[in-house]
């Protein structure tokens, strides 16, 4: 890969990187891909050489988001025993929401979104996650597998409401 081909493979991950901001800040609808350039630091034209539009970057935003959510239980996958693999993949997650908060508020509004595209790219990563997980349980012989992966997915909506309404109270046991 040359120079020019790094170069444009970093602006476009910047340019993701600010849509991500801005639209987790203010909405994916009222957000304008003029606010996106001007936080990734580009004139506006430059966002429609990597994409087609508004709605092709909420996509590659979305895709970003479910890769770490995957490759993050994958990785707890690969060095979790058994025992431990529910409260591996819980802690993964609560990292990813105290680092990457913007990414879940993202996938959170896209679950309302109605185009086709987006709710196929909000389905295409739920049902990795599930399937990752589902996976995951069976391996480690964890009995009724696939109630628990539901209650690992519908704990894990919990913790997104309450990171966004700051209700940690939602969580108490």
């Amino acid at each position: 890969m040359g120079k020019s081909d790094t170069t444009s493979v970093n602006r476009k991950a910047e340019i993701i990187s600010a849509a991500i901001e801005v639209f987790a800040e203010i909405g994916y609808y009222r957000a304008t891909t003029a606010q996106v350039a001007q936080r990734a630091k580009i004139s506006q034209p430059y966002i429609f050489r990597f994409f087609s539009s508004k709605e092709a970057l909420l996509l590659a935003a979305l895709e970003v988001s479910w890769t770490r959510v995957i490759d993050s239980f994958r990785k707890v996958m690969e060095s979790s025993l058994s025992e431990q693999l529910e409260s591996d993949l819980i802690r993964a997650y609560d990292e990813i929401l105290d680092s990457y908060q913007n990414e879940i508020l993202l996938q959170m509004q896209a679950q309302t979104i109605q185009e086709n595209s987006i709710r196929e790219e909000m389905r295409k990563g739920f049902e990795e996650v599930r399937r990752i997980v589902l996976d995951a349980f069976r391996d480690a012989g964890i009995p009724n597998s696939k109630e628990r992966t539901m209650l690992f997915l519908a704990r894990g909506m919990l913790c997104n409401i309450s990171t966004v309404l700051d209700m940690p109270e939602l969580m108490e046991k």
